[in-house]
């Protein structure tokens, strides 16, 4: 008889990286009453980046694991080679699946000066990932992108449904285990999802979305999932030709400088997040030159678009059945508050009309089905970004008691009605 001693297979990379270097724990959890964990305060690092850090929830979570989406060429790979170059006190790691190290370097030529701390790698195998992070001991990894990683225990191709699975749960070990914040970049579909499985969003602790029309300078960067923060905010750049600039006060570039008088042009207060933003509302309302009249909204839903041309028409008695209707919202924002109905309503008023609104009045207020005026949450804060900007008038629901009824500008109204005889008649 002859003993022979079998040995269990890794069951990732990362396992058979550990068992060469040692470091692989086997220590088992036990069970414990939920009274008795002990809370620890997780210490963020800021990134450098306000916006950045304001979406994440206050900086980088240690061990924490990102991913972030986005169109191709609509500057993912620009935001973090970015961050990366912004921490000069730290070692940091750039794995490029598909640039070349030239390319990468080109890149952060044109975004700055590169520091001496920032690494790069041009790998897709994840052994070979694993090793160089041992032998680097960055601080931050970035990974661009997932879809191009393979794994050696899995035989399928990359960026398919089993290889982003198994490449991104060795990241999450990675990131746990060694306590290294890890930044996945990752595709997205036709429709705006993300390439691969759903599982990958629920493996990782925040999923960034960042998005923006390629013929406008702006980006918008939401948080669709983060377990350390709140997904309510939202991080504004502007696209230059040395990388991306955050916006701190986007409201005076969203509304342009020159605010000229003109019909169908309305100002609307919205809330991303914690964040009030002034948003500029265009309107055009003209008559059918074709037997059935167009319906077209660009950054706001078309359905609540049909909903308030059918409230105006009935409640106000504007004729919108036989007008063409366009509708834009400046800047390449696309907005989901209802607090825009009023001001949405306020420019198909001002273009039917022909009658321009003042510069200085702002709407903040949602429309029933009877015309009715609905107050919106944090009316307080849409109040300051108002009286920040110059607006003398801030043309809201009538306010409860208590409420900022007494606070110049604010302008309680009840019906549209109010609004048309106000402003229009």
């Amino acid at each position: 008889m002859v003993e022979e001693v079998v040995e269990k297979e890794p069951r990732s990379a990362l396992d058979m990286v550990q068992s060469d270097g040692g470091r692989k724990s086997s220590v088992s959890q036990k069970a414990k009453p939920l009274n008795e964990v002990s809370v620890e305060n997780v210490e963020r690092w800021p990134t450098g980046d306000s916006e950045l850090d304001r979406v994440l929830g206050g900086g980088i979570v240690p061990g924490s694991l990102v991913l972030i989406g986005g169109e191709p060429g609509i500057g993912k790979s620009t935001l973090l080679t970015q961050l990366l170059m912004r921490i000069t006190d730290r070692k940091t790691l750039y794995i490029s699946g598909e640039e070349s190290e030239g390319q990468v370097r080109l890149r952060a030529e044109r975004l700055g000066v590169i520091p001496d701390t920032t690494y790069i790698l041009t790998e897709t195998d994840t052994v070979a990932i694993f090793r160089q992070i041992e032998a680097v001991e960055p601080s931050l990894v970035v990974v661009d992108s997932i879809q191009t990683l393979t794994s050696p225990m899995i035989e399928s191709p990359a960026g398919s449904v089993s290889q982003v699975r198994q490449t991104a749960s060795e990241m999450m070990r990675l990131a746990k285990e060694q306590n290294i914040p890890v930044f996945l970049i990752g595709h997205i579909t036709k429709d705006g999802s993300i390439a691969g499985p759903k599982v990958l969003e629920h493996m990782v602790d925040t999923v960034l979305q960042f998005e923006g029309e390629r013929q406008h300078a702006y980006r918008l960067l939401r948080a669709n999932k983060n377990r350390f923060g709140s997904t309510n905010e939202l991080g504004i750049y502007a696209m230059h030709g040395e990388g991306l600039r955050a916006v701190p006060n986007p409201s005076e570039v969203l509304l342009g400088e020159d605010r000229a008088e003109m019909p169908g042009v309305a100002i609307g207060t919205t809330m991303e997040g914690n964040r009030p933003l002034l948003v500029e509302v265009q309107a055009l309302v003209a008559k059918a030159a074709y037997g059935t009249p167009q319906r077209s909204s660009i950054g706001f839903d078309s359905k609540r678009l049909n909903m308030l041309l059918a409230v105006l028409e009935k409640r106000c008695h504007l004729r919108m059945g036989q007008m063409d209707v366009f509708l834009n919202i400046a800047g390449g924002l696309r907005i989901e508050d209802p607090a825009m109905d009023l001001a949405v309503c306020a420019a198909l008023m001002s273009s039917h009309e022909e009658v321009s609104i003042p510069r200085d009045v702002c709407f903040a207020a949602e429309v029933g089905l009877g015309g009715e005026l609905r107050s919106v949450a944090r009316i307080d804060a849409r109040l300051g970004e108002a009286k920040k900007l110059g607006f003398k008038e801030l043309a809201a629901a009538s306010a409860k008691k208590g409420g900022p009824s007494t606070a110049k500008p604010f302008q309680g109204m009840a019906h549209l009605e109010e609004v048309l005889t106000r402003y229009f008649k």
